[in-house]
């Protein structure tokens, strides 16, 4: 989870949200493969949520000629059953549909989206558990896990709609909003 909130390119980040892609199978700690985050601001698509970039980023790092895995396509749809996606922010649904059709072992978050609609953002009312728990013939089952470290992801989605509350650890208040120190 802490390597889901490193995923950033900063903590004072708006939109907050990271995600890590590890391989457990690698041994020790894992592997990681890939990271993602929220880029839909940036890259003005608003289907790029963390785990949708952190997806994108592992096809095309697991397919890369040059790259350390060089896999096919159809290898590296199959890799995904290997490994874990760690989230700071619960997936919404389109975020857990996604991860469902990947076919991840695991998918791990920290913030509940009961956390995050009660912090003042915007969410679709289905929580992931719900997703999975619908998601029928799928060729795996990926297990979910969270709230995980929510005491150290809460943080990074409480400032935006709070001006009292406190910026996330290396930012400080600039006016309403949380710049880097």
């Amino acid at each position: 989870m802490r390597q889901a909130n490193l995923a950033l390119p900063s903590p004072c980040k708006f939109a907050a949200f990271g995600t890590v892609i590890v391989n457990h199978t690698a041994g020790g700690m894992g592997e990681l493969v890939c990271r993602g985050a929220n880029s839909n601001v940036d890259m003005g698509n608003p289907t790029l949520h963390g785990e949708i970039v952190g997806i994108d980023n592992c096809s095309a790092i697991l397919t890369d000629p040059e790259g350390p895995y060089k896999l096919t396509p159809a290898a590296a749809l199959a890799a995904f059953a290997d490994l874990t996606l760690y989230t700071n922010g619960e997936p919404c649904p389109m975020c857990a549909s996604a991860i469902r059709w990947a076919g991840f072992h695991e998918c791990v978050f920290g913030t509940s989206i009961d956390t995050l609609t009660h912090l003042g953002w915007g969410q679709i009312q289905i929580s992931a558990r719900e997703v999975f728990r619908q998601s029928h013939g799928l060729s795996s089952a990926t297990r979910l896990y969270g709230p995980v470290l929510a005491n150290e992801t809460d943080p990074f989605f409480s400032w935006q709609f709070d001006p009292g509350a406190p910026c996330p650890a290396g930012c400080a208040r600039n006016g309403t909003t949380c710049a880097v120190v």
